[in-house]
């Protein structure tokens, strides 16, 4: 009988606590500076563990990026395909900027890894930027073909909003300070949408 131990821990369960302690130890330490033995403490199991779970140490980095990346862009292209208006891009940047605001140390291992390690950053070319670079395509054509937006490349429309999106989120350490208020944020996220929706030309 199990009356007073704790239930056993799910495979799952064990990965995801992997693979969260991987981000924050790359996030402080760097990938190289970060040892198997390292992520075994901060996540609480066998050394032995990890290699059940992951093949090495880069496939940990792979993973902790790309699920990552996966998980805010597909929110926020779901949350952009089932707003009522085209032009509330505003709330949907301020809400999803808030989110990558929070997800701080996700952000600095992709950009501070993926330009010493290609495979990292061909397998974000591939899982992430092409397959949300396509959704974000679908989107933006769409708001052309029924006149909302005036008619363009929607490739480069969606490659725009994603970048536009992605230094936003990374602002923490470029833009914005780690301390930004949700006031401050919200006021970067309307100035970015008004870029994005108006340009920066006088309309005559």
């Amino acid at each position: 009988m199990r009356l007073f131990n704790s239930p056993p821990t799910s495979e799952a369960q064990t990965r995801d606590r992997i693979l969260q302690a991987a981000q924050k130890l790359f996030a402080a330490q760097g990938y190289d500076g970060t040892t198997t033995r390292d992520l075994a403490q901060a996540a609480g199991v066998a050394e032995g563990t990890l290699f059940r779970h992951f093949a090495n140490k880069k496939a940990i980095l792979v993973e902790v990026a790309t699920k990552g990346w996966v998980e805010i862009l597909t929110d926020l292209l779901t949350e952009l395909s089932e707003m009522g208006s085209y032009k509330a891009v505003a709330q949907v940047m301020r809400r999803r900027m808030w989110n990558m605001h929070k997800n701080s140390d996700l952000l600095r291992v992709c950009f501070m890894e993926a330009q010493f390690h290609p495979d990292l950053r061909d397998r974000i070319q591939e899982e992430i930027i092409e397959k949300m670079s396509g959704v974000a395509e679908a989107y933006f054509q769409e708001a052309m073909d029924k006149g909302v937006y005036r008619q363009m490349d929607a490739k480069l429309v969606a490659k725009v909003f994603l970048g536009m999106f992605a230094i936003a989120g990374f602002s923490d350490s470029t833009i914005m300070s780690p301390e930004s208020s949700p006031q401050e944020l919200q006021k970067m996220a309307e100035g970015l949408a008004d870029i994005f929706l108006n340009g920066v030309l006088c309309h005559s």
